[in-house]
């Protein structure tokens, strides 16, 4: 299989890239990014793209799984409509472009909650996202609805707080579907589920990533 990445550069994406360059089922790999990563790898294509007009590279859209992991907070987006841009109408365009061009299969990094009719933004955005994906029809399409990672060293100081609280929330017993995981432990779940799942559409919430 040829895997296409977008959201190479993030916590879940670079371990996503790391396991799909070892994995035997993934013969090439081809992941579009802003700026460089700077790897090298004999079964990796680079492409460094203006994701503002994925018009303008969609005869690089070619493979068989499409893997999703774009996404940023807020606070580091700078505003909704900045958040909007990078967590919906990125992903959205690029894998209409990936469907047009006969990619079969979908795997989206979402998050727990999402629902288009969520009161809360950021939920609401992927929900509508989810959304959208579904009417593409892509033959095989799998949501991760993971709760908080746990990633090494962040900067983000209500990330750094919120994972202390559900941790110690979970050793008591309660918020069990929201418990953290590690972008390392999501990303081999990314990379199994193609061939483990179905085609159709399936949606996998933290008790189903934690058992795939």
């Amino acid at each position: 299989m040829k895997a296409l990445v977008i959201g190479a550069t993030g916590a879940t994406g670079k371990e996503l890239v790391n396991l799909l360059l070892e994995n035997n089922d993934y013969e090439a790999v081809s992941i579009f990014v802003r700026r460089p990563l700077e790897k090298s790898h004999p079964k990796l294509t680079e492409h460094v793209v203006d994701f503002s007009n994925v018009a303008s590279f969609q005869n690089l859209i070619y493979g068989d799984v499409l893997f999703s992991c774009l996404g940023t907070t807020l606070k580091d987006a700078g505003s909704k409509e900045k958040q909007w841009k990078i967590d919906y109408d990125i992903p959205a365009e690029f894998a209409a472009v990936a469907k047009q061009n006969k990619v079969k299969s979908l795997v989206l990094v979402s998050s727990y909650g999402a629902s288009a009719k969520s009161s809360v933004y950021y939920s609401m955005m992927k929900g509508k996202l989810e959304e959208y994906l579904q009417e593409l029809h892509f033959s095989q399409y799998i949501i991760f609805r993971p709760g908080p990672l746990i990633r090494e060293n962040t900067d983000r100081l209500g990330e750094k707080i919120s994972v202390k609280v559900i941790k110690f929330l979970n050793s008591i017993g309660l918020f069990k579907n929201l418990k953290p995981i590690a972008p390392s432990f999501l990303a081999k779940k990314l990379v199994k589920a193609p061939k483990a799942l179905p085609e159709g559409m399936t949606i996998l919430e933290l008790n189903s990533i934690l058992k795939l």
